[in-house]
């Protein structure tokens, strides 16, 4: 299992102020690039209801990566890159596992709730949070690669 380590993808140096992290595409190596990523945006001092909006986001969109991207028995890397631009948080998240279906985002649908208890769907919430969590959104699929690009509104604390 490959832990979360701060290192520069081949041929690129990581910049003031932006994280470069690779990662296993596994549940334990995305909480550990979770915790990072945590602490890179604390460090840019900002505010704990931005940290935690980020987090979120982050969150489901590598474990969708790690749950359905690749094999359960073959997890493959995740390499992420953040970096801040004034009021903005910019993330790119690529892997090399299964595309998304139809070479395109899920669309921004809230499951249906109005249902007895029994009934409630078990997933499904992921996408329409981070539809609603980010600014901008985008996919892509390039020499065999996914690229999720987000962009989130973020506050610095004073």
């Amino acid at each position: 299992m490959t832990a979360a380590t701060n290192r520069a993808a081949p041929g690129r140096t990581p910049r003031p102020g932006r994280l470069l992290l690779t990662i296993s595409a596994s549940p334990s190596a995305v909480r550990d690039g979770l915790v990072q990523l945590r602490d890179f945006l604390r460090a840019a001092h900002l505010s704990a209801d931005a940290c935690g909006t980020a987090e979120i986001v982050l969150a489901e969109a590598l474990n969708n990566v790690a749950e359905h991207a690749y094999p359960a028995d073959k997890p493959g890397r995740i390499q992420i890159e953040a970096g801040l631009a004034e009021t903005q948080l910019i993330v790119d998240i690529i892997d090399e596992g299964a595309p998304l279906p139809g070479l395109r985002l899920p669309p921004r649908c809230s499951p249906q709730i109005d249902k007895p208890k029994a009934e409630m769907p078990e997933g499904g919430f992921g996408w329409f949070m981070i539809h609603s969590l980010t600014t901008s959104l985008g996919y892509w699929r390039r020499d065999e690669r996914n690229h999720l690009h987000l962009v989130l509104d973020v506050t610095s604390q004073d």
